[in-house]
C-alpha cells in the first residue's frame, strides 16, 4: 500500500520537494489515505500497469482546479491528538474547501482506497493547520487555497522523509 495524503500547503513549497517528517511546511491536511500501487484505468504506464499516482491525479484535477483561488480565514486555536498535545489553528469552514475535500474522499473510495481516519472525514472533517517549530497563523489571518499537493509518507519505502509527488498552483501564483 501507498501512504499518501492530500495538502493545501501555506507556505511555499515545489513539486518534488523532499522534507523530514517532522518538519513540515505549515498546511492544511484534504484527505489521508492508503492505495494499492496499482490502480485500474485507461492510462498505463510504461510497463502496462497505471500507477495509482497518477489515476489520482488525474481524478483530483477537476476538483483541485475549481477550488483553487478560495479564501479561507483562520479561526481559533485549539488542541488535537493524544491528550490534546498538538496545538493548531482552526480554518473557518467554507464550502469550497468542505467540497474538495468530498471529492477527493470520492476520488479515492473509487481507487479502493483506505482513509486514515474516516471518523475526521466528511462530517466529521476540521480543517486545521498545526503549530510548527514556531511557525503558525494568527486568528483572522486569511490564507488563499493557492497550491494543493499529494504527498506520498513514505516515498521508496522511507518513513522518516515525505516526498510531494504532485503540486497544483493558483495560475499567476508565485
Amino acid at each position: 500500500m501507498r501512504n499518501l495524503i492530500m495538502v493545501v500547503f501555506v507556505e511555499e513549497v515545489a513539486e518534488g520537494l523532499v522534507f523530514p517528517r517532522d518538519d513540515w511546511p505549515l498546511h492544511i491536511t484534504l484527505l489521508r489515505f492508503d492505495l494499492d500501487p496499482v490502480a485500474e484505468g485507461p492510462d498505463p504506464s510504461a510497463d502496462g500497469i497505471p500507477d495509482v499516482v497518477d489515476h489520482l491525479a488525474a481524478l483530483a484535477a477537476a476538483p483541485v482546479a475549481g477550488a483553487l483561488g478560495a479564501e479561507l480565514t483562520v479561526g481559533g486555536e485549539e488542541k488535537f491528538g493524544r491528550q490534546g498535545s498538538i496545538p493548531v489553528s482552526l480554518v473557518e469552514p467554507h464550502p469550497i474547501l468542505q467540497g474538495l475535500h468530498e471529492e477527493l474522499f470520492d476520488a479515492v473510495a473509487e481507487l479502493g482506497g483506505n482513509v486514515a481516519t474516516p471518523h475526521h472525514t466528511l462530517e466529521g472533517y476540521r480543517p486545521h493547520i498545526s503549530h510548527h517549530n514556531g511557525k503558525r497563523p494568527h486568528e483572522g489571518d486569511a490564507v488563499l487555497l493557492d497550491r494543493v499537493a499529494l504527498v506520498d509518507m513514505a516515498p521508496d519505502g522511507k518513513h522518516t522523509i515525505r516526498r510531494i509527488l504532485k503540486l497544483w498552483r493558483l495560475a499567476g501564483g508565485d
